[in-house]
């Protein structure tokens, strides 16, 4: 009898072995799989028209839409590597990779503005009929001991084309006056989202005595493309990205975080079902970190905007000041 019993321990303790092994083998698999497929990569090719030039600085892209048959990109544009001194300027392109630079769309504001040493970082929205082209400026000439006091204004228009009115209410969102807010130095970046038949405008800003590499972003709301927008008072929604690329993902809302932040978060694509609470959806392979994203039927509050595919991106190198080229994402399967 007792040996029986010992039998049946034994057989017992061997199937219990044999199910924590299988659980480690689906385990494992189940790593397996999000290690190889669940990570978004990243190509790049080079365009015509807003790339590589001896002596001018293009970055800072923008959302790219289409009207009619037509892509837009706005980006900024100057003598030197930095956005701090520059002007915004826009490009045509029937492909996405043949580009046609049009012109300057908005200049430096106004000796003394708040706009006056700089205008750059623009990005675009097309609601209720008009075009809206959101963008950042400093009141300081670039320079020695430059310290950015960046903020966002609007300018609006009939067409993309121009010519571009800027409200009389900017600038449209202001760094905090509280040195302990996330954004109490600076805001910068806009990127917009329609959402609960409201405007969303993500940013990035930066604390006080902090670093770029501590930059991070929140979110303002407003019941109309020109404001006034509202911060939201959990802010920051993300802790992390130094530029800000997201986009509508059904009823909610999907961002692209480049390689500043903490090493959770960077290289990622973040999810969020409300817009305000984010969590990690795939990893991201070779950027893109501070580009603009193709944004088709984007603007519309419907929860069927397809996912970004391509885009505008910066880059640089050792020889060269920066310029734009063109990005593909390859999503898993």
């Amino acid at each position: 009898m007792m040996i029986k019993h010992v039998k049946q321990f034994i057989e017992y303790k061997l199937l219990i072995v044999g199910v924590l092994l299988f659980s480690v083998s689906i385990a494992c698999q189940g790593s397996q799989k999000y290690k190889d497929t669940e990570t978004v990569t990243v190509s790049y090719s080079k365009v015509t028209g807003i790339g590589k030039e001896k002596g001018v600085m293009r970055r800072d892209p923008s959302d790219v839409i289409k009207v009619n048959n037509l892509y837009y990109v706005w980006y900024s544009k100057g003598p030197l590597k930095t956005g701090y001194d520059a002007t915004i300027w826009y490009a045509t392109s029937p492909d996405g990779h043949q580009w046609t630079e049009k012109g300057m769309a908005l200049a430096k504001g106004k000796q003394g503005s708040w706009e006056a040493g700089s205008v750059f970082t623009p990005n675009i929205m097309k609601a209720e009929g008009k075009y809206w082209l959101f963008y950042t400026g400093t009141s300081k000439n670039y320079g020695k001991g430059f310290n950015p006091d960046s903020k966002i204004g609007v300018a609006v228009s009939n067409s993309p084309d121009g010519p571009w009115e800027r409200l009389s209410s900017n600038p449209i969102l202001s760094n905090s006056k509280n040195p302990e807010d996330f954004d109490s130095h600076l805001i910068d970046d806009a990127c917009l989202i329609v959402k609960n038949n409201q405007y969303w405008l993500y940013y990035k800003g930066r604390k006080l005595g902090e670093t770029p590499h501590h930059t991070k972003m929140g979110v303002a709301v407003a019941n109309h493309p020109e404001g006034p927008y509202i911060k939201y008072k959990g802010n920051p929604v993300i802790n992390g990205g130094h530029a800000v690329l997201a986009w509508p993902k059904g009823t909610g809302v999907a961002a692209i975080i480049g390689k500043t932040g903490p090493e959770d978060l960077v290289r990622s694509v973040l999810y969020s079902d409300d817009g305000y609470h984010f969590k990690k959806i795939f990893n991201v392979k070779n950027g893109p970190d501070a580009g603009g994203a193709y944004r088709n039927n984007h603007f519309l509050d419907n929860g069927k905007a397809p996912r970004i595919n391509w885009g505008i991106e910066i880059e640089s190198t050792k020889h060269s000041l920066p310029f734009l080229h063109r990005y593909e994402i390859n999503w898993p399967k």
